[in-house]
């Protein structure tokens, strides 16, 4: 275990929730955390920012964990869901410029994605040069295992709140994630 698995490492620090300072110190400041608290007094956003890729890191790790047994990563997750969005099956372009990842990248995913049987090249019906990429039926079922995955590396990462501030939680990333620019991920 490295120090960013350790339980310490995504604990909360001794400011209280969401890096809030608990209140007005009752004596002068002293030890380890006083640089801490000035900073955070200085620069609010950046601290919050740091959250935001402290739990993010977390999440990437749990999820990882899961991911393993099903023998996918990621990476190759992100590109089987993004096939699976699409209507008709997607040409490597269309995956490229969706996922924002140069062409190599998505050719790289699709050949692993393909030798494990969960995709499939296709010829396009309209022109020969046109490769077109399919799920198959075993992508679909992975899928569906992965999506479980997801949906308990998320249950772990929440399993401190409630349902009240979940659903806080919730909408505050609704109006972050609504606020930027329209990725189609």
């Amino acid at each position: 275990m490295d120090a960013s698995d350790s339980p310490a490492a995504d604990a909360p620090d001794a400011a209280g929730p969401a890096g809030r300072s608990p209140g007005p110190a009752t004596g002068p400041a002293t030890g380890p955390g006083r640089d801490h608290d000035r900073d955070r007094d200085r620069d609010p956003d950046g601290m919050l920012a740091e959250q935001l890729l402290r739990l993010t890191r977390r999440l990437h790790r749990i999820q990882s964990r899961q991911l393993e047994p099903i023998g996918i990563t990621p990476a190759q997750f992100r590109l089987l869901r993004t096939v699976a969005s699409y209507d008709a099956a997607p040409r490597m372009a269309d995956l490229a410029q969706r996922l924002d990842v140069v062409p190599r990248a998505v050719t790289t995913l699709v050949d692993a994605l393909e030798a494990s049987g969960r995709v499939r090249r296709a010829p396009d019906p309209d022109s020969r040069r046109v490769v077109r990429i399919r799920i198959t039926d075993e992508g679909r079922a992975t899928l569906r295992s992965l999506r479980n995955a997801r949906r308990a590396a998320a249950e772990e990462i929440l399993a401190p709140l409630t349902a009240e501030q979940r659903e806080v939680l919730g909408g505050l990333l609704s109006a972050l994630v609504d606020g930027m620019p329209e990725r189609h991920c």
